[in-house]
This record gives structure tokens, C-alpha cells and sequence, in this order.
């Protein structure tokens, strides 16, 4: 039986295919303490038919860190839960709320939404299958079905389920007309309308994404839900991450320099290479770490050229940490890593 647990969801980074991985992940976690990751989405098929391992590895430091899956077959999302319980994942989140053609044509994310009563089977199975929690992410609507009224009901009906936590994108999904892209940027934000599920299901949580671009911004929203999911904007622009801990979680601990973010990073990018993994597959996380200081364009264009040859070792990341320090030595200096 499902039962939660302390996780604080009052600060989230998003799933993101292609770039929530485990070393972005990783670096994130240098960042902030206590804001929860999630993994990128990955379906069923891929863990009970594909490897599995390679799908669920995390690195302890991760914690807290959730695994979401992509599915709509309540017995296989029961199965892959427990394996993601069984890796030493802290949560388990079913995605609703995808709208690529791929993912329709299998049955998975937003199209969900159109068929509350499997969601809601879907839901109850994983929660009986696993001791930790088990969440939902979706949009605030599909298509024509764009009303409060609409997405009342899924929630009303998912949460018969026991499920507890609801995140919401704050746009509908246009299944057929817009890219995953556009589904980001096309359809208009509707803040309200996740307030007013907030309103009607005062003892759910309830977790707002979309167009949050700064942490003033989230403390806004902080005041009508209860957490905040962040998507682009913390990967594009990470070090407005290490403000999280201070203004979301109220913590005291000073944060990190960019040059003690620097030094873990690239003792990890020893570690993760001393085993195989490319420097690549690291250093494409941490381009806009620098975002917007002097020296960033320079750090960037040297990581980009470079990291992806085949001899590529430590030295490429050593040299484009020079070429920023060459632009901006007082920043290097700093004891807390700005995020204005």
C-alpha cells in the first residue's frame, strides 16, 4: 500500500526528454539541496523489454529523485513501478501530459487525459504495487476538452485512485496541429484555472508547471498552490538554482561558488569517464551555467566545439573553465553563485 513520505515537493525540476539524465541530474543536485528531480520519461516497454538497468541508474547524491514513467497498461505500470521502487527511486510519477505524436500512438502521456477512468485504474494499480508515492502529471486540458469542468473531473476521478499529488501544466495539449515545442509556447498559460483545482481540492497536492521563469515568480505562485515545477528555465539557466534552497526551502546554508560547482562537476566527469561514458554525454548539461556573466559565450563555444572528439579528456573542461575566468576572475571569487 502506498504511503507517502517527507519528500518536498514545494520545488521541482521537470522531467525533460533528452535531458533530464542522470548527469544533468547530477549537476543539478550540486546546485540545490533540496529541489526534486525527476528522470525523463521512460515507458514500460523500455523496462520490462529493453535494459532496464541502464534506464534506472541514478547516483545516490541524486536524492530526493523521482522516476516517471510513460505507459497505460495498469499491469505494466504496476510491474514498473516496483522496479523503480526496487532502484531506490524516492517517488514514481505517471506522465499525462505529453502531446508527441510518438507517445499518442503508444498510448501514453496527454491522451491519457481523454479516459479518466483507465488513469485512475492505471493510478490505483502502481499505488497498491509500491510503499512509495506515486503522482500525476498532466495538462489542464486536451484538444476540446478546454474547460475547469473537464479537468475537475479527471482529477476528481484519478484521485479515487488514493493518489494525492497532482502537477499540472497550465496549458491544454493540441494532439494534432502542434509539435511538442509549440505545445510549449502556443497554447496560452491559464494559471487560473490550476488555482481553482487548488480551491476545489483543498486536501490534494497540488503542483503548478508551465512559463515559470524565475523564483520571485514561483514565490507568486507559492501563494495559491503547493509547489512549483520548473522546466526550461532551470536547465538553460541552472545557476538560478542555487538560489532555490534559500528562497523556497528557507535554508541557511550559503550556497556554492561557481568554482566549487566546478570542482565537484568535473570530479564526477573523472569518475563517470574513468567507467566509459563520454565527456559529451556530461558537459552538454552545463552550457548555460554562465548564462548572461562575461566569459560565458567563450565557456560555451569551447565546450561545444570541443567535448564531442573522440580523444576528448578533463582538459577540455578545464580549458573552458580558464576561458571564462580569463572574462570574469571577480565572479570566480564569489562565495554564493547570483542567479540575477
Amino acid at each position: 500500500m502506498n504511503t507517502d513520505t517527507d519528500i518536498q515537493r514545494r520545488f521541482s525540476v521537470a522531467p525533460m526528454m533528452e535531458w533530464t539524465d542522470r548527469h544533468c541530474r547530477y549537476f543539478h543536485r550540486l546546485l540545490s539541496q533540496h529541489a526534486l528531480l525527476y528522470t525523463e520519461m521512460v515507458t514500460t516497454g523500455a523496462l520490462l523489454h529493453g535494459d532496464a538497468e541502464r534506464f534506472l541508474r541514478f547516483n545516490s547524491q541524486e536524492h530526493p529523485v523521482a522516476l516517471q514513467l510513460g505507459g497505460s497498461d495498469p499491469v505494466e505500470l504496476a510491474k514498473s513501478a516496483r522496479l523503480g521502487e526496487q532502484a531506490g527511486f524516492d517517488e514514481i510519477n505517471l506522465n499525462a501530459g505529453c502531446p508527441s505524436d510518438r507517445v499518442q500512438r503508444g498510448k501514453i502521456g496527454a491522451c491519457l487525459m481523454a479516459e479518466p477512468a483507465l488513469v485512475r485504474e492505471c493510478m490505483d494499480a502502481m499505488i497498491q504495487a509500491v510503499d512509495i508515492p506515486v503522482t500525476i502529471k498532466c495538462r489542464i486540458g486536451i484538444d476540446n476538452m478546454d474547460s475547469l469542468a473537464f479537468l475537475s473531473e479527471f482529477v476528481g476521478t484519478v484521485a479515487e485512485s488514493g493518489c494525492h499529488t497532482f502537477i499540472i501544466h497550465a496549458r491544454i495539449a493540441v494532439l494534432d496541429g502542434l509539435s511538442p515545442k509549440e505545445n510549449r509556447e502556443i497554447p496560452p498559460l491559464n494559471y487560473a484555472r490550476v488555482f481553482a483545482i487548488k480551491e476545489q481540492f483543498p486536501d490534494l497536492e497540488i503542483i503548478i508547471n508551465g512559463g515559470i521563469r524565475s523564483l520571485p515568480q514561483a514565490q507568486e505562485l507559492l501563494v495559491h498552490v503547493d509547489g512549483v515545477m520548473m522546466g526550461r528555465e532551470a536547465y538553460q539557466n541552472p545557476a538560478i538554482l542555487a538560489d532555490v534552497d534559500r528562497q523556497i526551502f528557507g535554508s541557511h546554508v550559503p550556497g556554492k561558488s561557481r568554482l566549487d560547482v566546478m570542482e565537484k562537476f568535473t570530479e564526477y566527469v573523472a569518475r563517470e569517464m574513468a567507467q566509459g561514458t563520454a565527456l559529451k554525454h556530461m558537459t552538454r548539461h552545463i552550457l548555460g551555467l554562465f548564462q548572461g556573466r562575461p566569459g560565458a559565450k567563450q565557456f560555451r563555444r569551447y565546450l561545444s566545439e570541443n567535448a564531442h572528439k573522440p580523444d576528448a579528456g578533463l582538459e577540455v573542461l578545464d580549458t573552458a573553465w580558464q576561458h571564462f575566468r580569463e572574462y570574469s576572475p571577480q565572479l570566480t571569487q564569489q562565495k554564493e553563485i547570483s542567479v540575477c
